[in-house]
Order: C-alpha cells, then sequence, then structure tokens
C-alpha cells in the first residue's frame, strides 16, 4: 500500500495574522504533512521577517519573492512540492479538526483509484456560519464551483503533472478553470467539514465579477452555453437578495428549517 504524502501549500501576502493562525492548525495536526510550503509575496517584511527569524517546524518551507498574482504564486508551491497530495490551503483558512489530513489519508487508502476528492466547508453567509458543500457532478459543471469548494479539494500531483497548472489569465476563477480541466479524473466525495474558510479572500469580495469570469472559463472549454449564463444570473440575483434584510431573513428561515 502506498504510503499517503501530503504537501501542504499555503500562498499569503500581507497577512501575517492569517499566517500564522493557517500555520499553527497544519502544526496541530495528528498525520503531519511532509512539507508545508509558504509561498510568500508580501509587499512588506512581516512574514518573512517571521518566518526567517522564528523556529518552525522540520516540514515548513518558504519562497519570499514577488509573485504574478494567485495561479502563480499556487503553481510555485505546487511545482515545488514532493507529496504525492497537494493541498491548497490559503492564509486565513483553517483545518476543522486536528485529524484531517488523517482522514483523508484514509480515503485515498480506501480507493487508491481516485485522484482528487474534496468535502464541506464552514463558512460564514448572511452573517450566519453554514456548512456547505455537496458532491462534483460532471453534469451540473455550468454551475461553477458551487457546492465544489477550492479550499477542500485534495488532488494528486499527479493530475497536475496531466492537465497543467493554474492559469493566470483569470485572476479569481482559476480554481474553477482547473475543475473544467479535471473534470473526467476518478474523484470522490467526503461527507465531512474539512475546512473553515477565511470569506476576506478575493473570490469572495469581488463575488460578481468571479461570477463573469466563470461564464468566460465554462465558454472557453464548452463553447457558448445559454444554460450557464442564466445559472449565473440566478446567482448575481440571489446575491443582490441576500444584501437585503429581507433576503437575510429569508436565509436564516431556510437554515432553521434545513
Amino acid at each position: 500500500m502506498q504510503i499517503q504524502t501530503f504537501s501542504v501549500v499555503t500562498i499569503c501576502f500581507n497577512n501575517l495574522a492569517d499566517l500564522q493562525k493557517t500555520c499553527a492548525s497544519v502544526d496541530a495536526q495528528t498525520y503531519l504533512p511532509i512539507e508545508h510550503w509558504i509561498i510568500n509575496g508580501s509587499t512588506n517584511s512581516d512574514i518573512a521577517d517571521w518566518l526567517n527569524n522564528t523556529p518552525q517546524p522540520y516540514y515548513r518551507r518558504w519562497i519570499n519573492e514577488r509573485d504574478k498574482g494567485i495561479a502563480d504564486a499556487f503553481n510555485k508551491g505546487i511545482n515545488r512540492s514532493s507529496g504525492f497530495i497537494i493541498h491548497l490551503l490559503n492564509a486565513g483558512d483553517v483545518y476543522t479538526e486536528d485529524d484531517i489530513l488523517a482522514k483523508v489519508a484514509r480515503v485515498f487508502e480506501l480507493h487508491p483509484f481516485v485522484k482528487w476528492i474534496s468535502g464541506k466547508l464552514r463558512i460564514k453567509r448572511a452573517g450566519h456560519w453554514v456548512e456547505v458543500g455537496t458532491p462534483f457532478r460532471k453534469s451540473k459543471l455550468y454551475r461553477g464551483m458551487r457546492g465544489v469548494f477550492h479550499p477542500t479539494w485534495f488532488v494528486k500531483k499527479e493530475v497536475y503533472e496531466r492537465n497543467g497548472l493554474y492559469s493566470g489569465r483569470y485572476k479569481i476563477a482559476m480554481d474553477y478553470d482547473m475543475m473544467c480541466r479535471i473534470y473526467e479524473e476518478r474523484y470522490a466525495f467526503v461527507d465531512k467539514t474539512l475546512v473553515v474558510f477565511d470569506d476576506s479572500g478575493i473570490s469572495s469580495v469581488n463575488y460578481l465579477e468571479s461570477l463573469q469570469q466563470n461564464i468566460e472559463v465554462y465558454e472557453s472549454h464548452f463553447a457558448f452555453s445559454a444554460l450557464c449564463r442564466a445559472w449565473q444570473l440566478r446567482l448575481k440575483l440571489l446575491h443582490y437578495l441576500l444584501q437585503t434584510k429581507l433576503g437575510k431573513w429569508l436565509f436564516r428561515l431556510k437554515n432553521k428549517i434545513d
């Protein structure tokens, strides 16, 4: 049986406190990664000073240099990773429990032909913490990342070797572009909340822009799609609704019913 080795990659930019929170979560795992790469593209020296002047675990490695954006930072980490499985855990995100890597390793051991997995995500919506995530379905690919959350992806490195790295063409939707490329790879869903998501990231702040990029991504792979455009319009309208008092009330009511 092949030993399941993990490379965790954390990208960061001028957010030392977020990075420290993520590092503490990695360090608390009962099944430690063989390496934890910190890809630091900061314009200030806070993170570099902390990494260079504070004792770090043997598996923590880092580079302090400017990058060309999120996709470039992801790729720097992936290219340097030697683990069998790669997890992109951004600064600010944390594992829900101390045995998440152990449980994920067990999934891959039990299902050796699976190439990537996703699970549930804990995220704040309309001011309330919720746990969301559904299995990936090829037939639902036009819906974008809805339900298949990138922070919960654990991907075998061979998948990136076959399908390529993240595209710098997209400022926000590079994860969706990747999903449109790997959709034929063997997949499994873990019905467990794996990660707590820091919703201050670019895809959350620029949500409407991300919806537009989703259309561009999908149609670049599968041609014009009225279905995709209609779905993204639906998401935009729901986004506007959730900004209203009525929308927030309806969302709370839905959660109580669920």
